[in-house]
């Protein structure tokens, strides 16, 4: 099994494990607001972080609603996260946006303003101020606003650096996309003139051989993925669906199981410490 796949599962381990912790807190009450579970997710950040890095490049990364596991896997802080929840001073965004709008401006990470989609339009409009290679993370629904699809086709005019990643969980909050419509985010790109937009399923190798062509103009990915838990709040949606991250930790063997139970005590240490301080 590749190293590629090794280092990906460490970056989604970490997210996977935080987000089950998180979970167990939200149960015993310790979160006081909604918070969006990633659960089920970690692959497609955890892949996009890893391939960033060793092509060596520090993109900015505009995440969505539903984003611990990118903060995550782009290395922000675990612990400042957890006081982030908790509502403090210390956290990530010093405790004014919860779980919707996590931060981390030395990594390059900007939150989510609370109007779904809207990271689209700004994460468009910062990298055609900066002509530097920039990252959109949007939900399949919330692709679907007006002012998300013009951002998009806007991108493709101006054929900025740019590469929007449409995490395609086939959920906004309970109704499925064949409720919603009849078509793809990839299909609309290519409308728009964007040469390379995929619909893809969120495999690692899957989703690193689409990104040769990275920031050489836009490029969408739609990567479909699985919600494990509700939309917000501490419950399941459905326990029999594809399980991501089972499936690699039973392929990879020994040493993702090193890795598994190595960033589970990590995650929950930083929350015993954490809680303890209240």
């Amino acid at each position: 099994m590749s190293d590629f796949r090794l280092k990906v599962f460490k970056r989604a381990s970490l997210a996977h494990h935080f987000e089950e912790e998180t979970f167990k807190q939200m149960q015993n009450k310790q979160i006081k607001f909604p918070a969006y579970l990633s659960s089920g997710q970690e692959f497609i950040p955890a892949t996009i972080a890893q391939v960033m890095e060793d092509k060596g490049i520090e993109p900015s990364i505009f995440i969505q609603h539903r984003g611990h596991s990118t903060y995550l896997s782009f290395k922000g802080n675990p612990t400042e996260l957890v006081d982030e929840l908790l509502g403090r001073e210390s956290g990530c965004a010093n405790g004014m946006g919860g779980s919707a709008s996590i931060q981390c401006k030395e990594k390059k990470i900007y939150g989510h303003d609370g109007l779904m989609g809207s990271q689209v339009p700004i994460g468009v409009g910062h990298c055609f101020a900066t002509k530097k290679p920039t990252i959109v993370f949007v939900g399949d629904s919330a692709a679907e606003e007006d002012y998300s699809l013009s951002a998009i086709g806007w991108a493709v005019t101006k054929n900025l650096p740019i590469l929007f990643i449409i995490e395609d969980n086939n959920l906004s909050i309970l109704t499925e996309k064949k409720v919603r419509r009849s078509w793809e985010m990839s299909e609309v790109a290519k409308g728009f003139g964007m040469k390379h937009s995929y619909n893809i399923s969120d495999d690692p190798m899957t989703i690193k051989g689409h990104m040769h062509n990275v920031f050489n103009g836009p490029m969408l990915l739609n990567i479909n993925t699985n919600r494990r838990y509700w939309h917000a709040g501490p419950g399941c949606d459905d326990e029999n669906i594809f399980n991501r991250y089972q499936d690699e930790l039973s392929k990879l063997g020994r040493k993702a199981q090193i890795i598994d139970l190595g960033n589970k005590k990590l995650v929950g240490e930083i929350w015993e410490n954490q809680l303890e301080k209240q």
